[in-house]
């Protein structure tokens, strides 16, 4: 199998070329032999690509050292479940595995819609596979997963250590999907306009479509953080760095897009807006692999520099170039006599919400590319640090933390004060009470302030919002309250799921919000001394040595104790790679809903003993975590069917083109 795999990349980028003209023309010509024709291609992108990995898989589990990409990836001691994840640990797989993703989504699109969508789908298919020929092209020409080597090593270099962990082994993929699955929206986009479709059904059917990549999205940079916060061993979890950044981007676009489809599909508004929306999020989607693939910007994620960088570029350009030339072609089409009615309105908050999320996307795109357009005009590179992104983005992300606890509840077209007073009344006191705790237990840091009380006054919101519907369903159908609940979010899936996403993002904020009390503290200790961060004492308590075949292991001992009372014991290490030559960071947490104890073991000496430590105290970091959690349980009530949605009936085509599909 590995040896035909540069095969089934020629095949894969055959059909992808083929699928494209005889989508488009057996759609132009009504031809609809063309049109099935061109579907069983993308199919057949979908097998030869399948094919392609498995071979990758096959060259990297046998220890197949032959290949460059099996060389540079694994080593003989290096565990078999490394091995199977080694084929997104360097480019050319990373590629591959994004081209492959690119064609299950098409291959899923088409099942499920080839007979729904009938003036869409040619045409959907042949933007995806546009997409899916440039990833293959990048495989087949540049960078090849079964390029041989001249001189076969005994062994190879094995997986970067940092990468042995299991947050890094999933989050790749996770992001993958993410990154790949906002193409389905930007495609049904392409074709709306193409077909001359430019009602609301195409935004209905990508509802879910959008929600399924925003969510991996959001989880996988989620998951990174959890990386970098246990592997580097600096205290941290979100550094701006450049490759944090370009997965931040299309999230913030695309949470947009999310809250602009609403304003599209409840008053006929912002729809030059919403295929602007898409339009962007799949562009920063295609700049982020660049970013993370092209090494141009340095990054601790980014792989080194290669010859993609040019290539990405020139394809980000065009696709720019034809999409927005396109809109502007399809521009009066597009236009609606709706307007926006009042400034005290959902739509008027949504509008500002969005705005909210294009300033920090904006933000955060400045900041990412300012190093290149500094060394390409004064020759030097400057880096832009977290100090720019936090100084920018924590305003915007106070508000927008206000406008997710204020744009669900306003009303359609304008609220009155009356209603207002009778909906935020609960809230503002709630958080004006929070306010004065806070103050009374001396929190004076003003950001810290202002978001723990907008936390509250969201959170009322939200629980005011359940208890009104409850409530409602109690007096109509004489229901128990904990029941009124859940049937309540049964009954209404997309709005309720969506409050508990809102919910989910108030716990990240305060999560975040806790780094404003981190502490820290180091000591060079011998065996039996300690050192104090706060309320905490940590007793050294010796070190051992370990080893095997894969690494050698420093291990310390270290009793927790708080306020004299012995909690835990805990043990940070150095691992150090034989093959890699590499040493890395493994912390000891001692962790409750509180905070986190981080400690980092240092230097050794181990003639006499002694260590070094450095230990971080980081308040509410956990709710990042849970906050993760119940943001996915939110997203899955919201992705469920919901009995107040019908489906999208079946457009009628050119009579023998939807006779054919329909067989």
């Amino acid at each position: 199998m590995t040896q035909l795999g540069f095969i089934f990349l020629i095949l894969a980028l055959i059909c992808a070329l083929y699928a494209i003209i005889t989508s488009v023309i057996g759609y132009r010509r009504e031809n609809q032999a063309l049109v099935v024709s061109g579907q069983n291609a993308a199919i057949g992108v979908t097998v030869f690509l399948s094919l392609a990995i498995v071979g990758v898989w096959q060259a990297l589990l046998a220890n197949d050292f032959r290949y460059e990409y099996v060389a540079g990836y694994t080593s003989r001691a290096l565990p078999a479940f490394f091995k199977f994840t080694a084929l997104w640990a360097g480019q050319s797989g990373s590629l591959l595995l994004w081209g492959w993703l690119l064609s299950v989504f098409n291959l899923v699109a088409i099942l499920a819609y080839r007979k729904k969508q009938m003036q869409l789908m040619p045409y959907v298919n042949a933007v995806m596979m546009t997409v899916a020929a440039f990833f293959v092209s990048l495989n087949v020409f540049i960078s090849n997963p079964f390029q041989m080597l001249s001189v076969v090593p005994p062994d190879g270099h094995g997986l970067n250590p940092l990468l042995q962990h299991w947050a890094m082994i999933i989050h790749p993929p996770i992001l993958y999907l993410g990154y790949v699955g906002f193409t389905v929206p930007f495609a049904f986009a392409i074709a709306a306009l193409l077909s001359g479709q430019l009602g609301n059904d195409w935004l209905h059917t990508v509802r879910r479509w959008t929600l399924v990549p925003w969510f991996f999205l959001g989880i996988g940079m989620l998951l990174g953080g959890k990386w970098a916060y246990m592997e580097l061993g600096w205290g941290g979890y979100w550094a701006w760095d450049p490759v944090e950044n370009s997965a931040m981007m299309p999230w913030l676009c695309g949470t947009a897009f999310l809250h602009s489809v609403m304003i599209q599909e409840k008053k006929n508004m912002l729809r030059v807006w919403n295929m602007v929306l898409i339009m962007c999020t799949f562009l920063l989607c295609i700049f982020g692999t660049f970013v993370t693939r092209s090494g141009m910007i340095s990054s601790v994620h980014s792989f080194t520099q290669s010859g993609i960088g040019p290539m990405f570029l020139i394809f980000i350009g065009l696709s720019a170039t034809l999409s927005f030339a396109l809109l502007g072609a399809k521009l009066p089409l597009l236009k609606t006599p709706a307007r926006i009615e009042a400034v005290v309105s959902r739509e008027a908050t949504f509008l500002l919400n969005n705005l909210m999320f294009l300033g920090a996307c904006f933000a955060v795109f400045w900041g990412t590319i300012f190093p290149i357009i500094s060394e390409a005009v004064r020759g030097v590179k400057i880096t832009v640090g977290p100090p720019f992104f936090n100084a920018v983005n924590v305003p915007i992300a106070l508000c927008l933390l206000l406008l997710t606890g204020v744009g669900p509840l306003v009303a359609w077209r304008k609220s009155s004060l009356s209603s207002l007073k009778k909906i935020f009344a609960i809230p503002v006191v709630g958080a004006v009470i929070a306010v004065a705790i806070f103050l009374a237990f001396g929190m004076r840091h003003l950001y810290a302030l202002i978001s723990f009380s907008l936390g509250v006054f969201v959170t009322l919101t939200i629980l005011s919002e359940f208890h009104r519907g409850a409530m409602a369903r109690l007096h109509a159908h004489g229901e128990a309250y904990p029941l009124a609940w859940w049937h309540l979010l049964l009954k209404n899936k997309r709005r309720y799921g969506g409050y508990i996403v809102h919910f989910g993002m108030v716990m990240i904020f305060m999560g975040i919000t806790g780094s404003a009390f981190n502490k820290e503290a180091d000591g060079r200790l011998k065996k039996g001394e300690s050192f104090k961060l706060r309320n905490y004492e940590m007793v050294y308590e010796g070190f051992r040595h370990l080893e095997d075949a894969h690494k050698q292991v420093d291990e310390a001992t270290v009793v927790v104790k708080h306020d004299g009372k012995v909690l835990e014991t805990i043990y940070p290490q150095k691992h150090f790679y034989k093959v890699q030559q590499q040493q890395t960071t493994e912390v000891a947490l001692f962790s409750n809903w509180r905070e986190d104890l981080y400690v980092v073991l240092g230097e050794v000496n181990q003639a006499t003993g002694e260590a070094v430590f450095k230990a971080y105290l980081n308040p509410l970091i956990q709710w990042i975590w849970i906050g993760g959690l119940i943001l996915t349980l939110g997203t899955w009530i919201t992705l469920l069917p919901d009995p107040r949605e019908r489906p999208a009936s079946p457009k009628r085509v050119a009579p023998k083109l939807e006779k054919a599909l329909a067989e």
